[in-house]
């Protein structure tokens, strides 16, 4: 996985694993008392084991997300990220599939100089 010394690096290693099916390095982008918007409206779910099982759906879509980071601002190793997205896949019947939303994520700095999600809402703004 490469270095993610940004917020924003955080954000395009997440498009490129959920891609490419690798569902472990996606988790690894998770802090362990992440939480996760699975769904508009949704509770969130918490833990990595949870945010997994969360990410498998959206893997098995074979999604290309294209992120657009519309604004970051750090303070004191935390960082807010909004980045408006659009998501190309396939549904599970074999249509294709378009969502897009403008997540709005919370990122806290990792004692190794990388950036975890400790708050990823995909459909929060």
């Amino acid at each position: 996985m490469p270095m993610l010394t940004t917020p924003a690096d955080v954000i395009t290693e997440f498009a490129a694993a959920l891609h490419d099916g690798r569902i472990d390095d996606a988790v690894a982008l998770y802090e362990p008392d992440a939480a996760f918007i699975a769904q508009p409206g949704a509770a969130p779910v918490y833990g990595l084991e949870q945010i997994r099982a969360a990410l498998a759906g959206f893997a098995a879509l074979r999604p290309t997300l294209t992120p657009d980071i519309r604004k970051v601002v750090e303070a004191g190793g935390v960082a807010t990220v909004l980045n408006a997205w659009t998501l190309e896949g396939t549904g599970p019947d074999g249509s294709p599939l378009h969502l897009r939303g403008t997540s709005a994520d919370v990122m806290r700095r990792r004692a190794d100089g990388t950036w975890g999600l400790l708050i990823d809402d995909p459909w929060g703004a």
